[in-house]
């Protein structure tokens, strides 16, 4: 097996690890940073083990019998005695598998790719679909559709300028600029910082500190709202465009701002944050000003 010394830093030896006829942890013994330090100092690249210790071990990519074609074992499964046999016998001499451990590089995503009932593409959004819409019988079309309108729609968020300075500081990059909306590497980058945190890299963010909320103008609320009424209105567009007569139709027949104007004054009218001044005296008035009101995560409103 190919050494690392390293990566046997705080275990405990279940066989003897020895090199060049020389022994440098006995069985049962808690591998030390002194036992580490030898072993790079000699310059030990490979050591023996026993066949039970690879077993168990979990295959990092697929083993095929080349004189048949037939798959021997897949990747991410656990080797057993009896696929070991197999690999032996259909000549493979070299066999990569993951490393983990209890201490920094756990499992978690073998274990969650073993339990996981997909295995392409299409079936993991139709899972995703399933789990955000039961009861609603899904299609290629629809799943794709909701998969790409929760992370890659401008539509439907924006991270703002801020959003993605804090996101990026929170990944250790050196750019504080970017998209409104997450790519493939930031949720990839997400997913390394969260398998960090659960190795003990890397600390978890308050929720609560000041640091992760910031005030949202009035100005940036409505313009929330505007969106809402445009959204409702590009709906009642294409509900139109589908039932009346394209020939005849005009624009001034389709478009209809009364949802617009209504989510605006549902806004001011009616919102939690739309109350009456206090204006018992000039301190009551300017402190009514200043509060501000933290409703929801992550943010606090004025």
């Amino acid at each position: 097996m190919e050494l690392v010394p390293e990566r046997l830093r705080g275990e405990t030896a279940s066989f003897d690890i020895e090199a060049n006829g020389k022994v440098y942890v006995e069985k049962g013994r808690r591998i030390t940073a002194r036992h580490i330090r030898q072993l790079e100092k000699d310059d030990v690249k490979l050591i023996e083990v026993p066949v039970e210790y690879i077993a168990g071990k979990v295959v990092a990519k697929d083993y095929i019998d080349e004189s048949t074609g037939e798959l021997i074992c897949a990747a991410n499964m656990e080797l057993s005695l009896d696929l070991l046999a197999k690999l032996s016998q259909s000549g493979h001499k070299r066999i990569e598998t993951l490393f983990t451990n209890d201490l920094d590089h756990g499992p978690y995503i073998s274990e969650t790719l073993r339990v996981d009932p997909t295995n392409d593409r299409l079936s993991a959004l139709v899972e995703i679909y399933r789990m955000m819409r039961p009861g609603e019988p899904p299609t290629r079309e629809a799943a794709e559709s909701l998969f790409e309108n929760l992370f890659f729609s401008e539509d439907r968020y924006d991270l703002s300028a801020v959003g993605r300075m804090k996101f990026n500081r929170s990944l250790l990059r050196e750019e504080i600029e970017g998209s409104g909306i997450l790519s493939k590497d930031d949720i990839i980058d997400v997913m390394k910082k969260l398998i960090d945190i659960r190795n003990g890299k890397g600390e978890v963010d308050d929720i609560d500190h000041l640091g992760n909320r910031r005030i949202r103008s009035v100005g940036e609320m409505a313009e929330n709202q505007f969106r809402v009424g445009l959204v409702r209105v590009e709906r009642a567009v294409k509900e139109r465009l589908s039932l009346g007569d394209l020939d005849t139709l005009m624009p001034q027949d389709m478009i209809n701002a009364k949802p617009i104007s209504a989510a605006v004054k549902e806004f001011f009218g009616s919102s939690q944050l739309s109350q009456f001044m206090d204006q018992n005296n000039p301190l009551s008035e300017i402190t009514h000003k200043r509060r501000i009101s933290a409703l929801g995560p992550r943010r606090s409103d004025p």
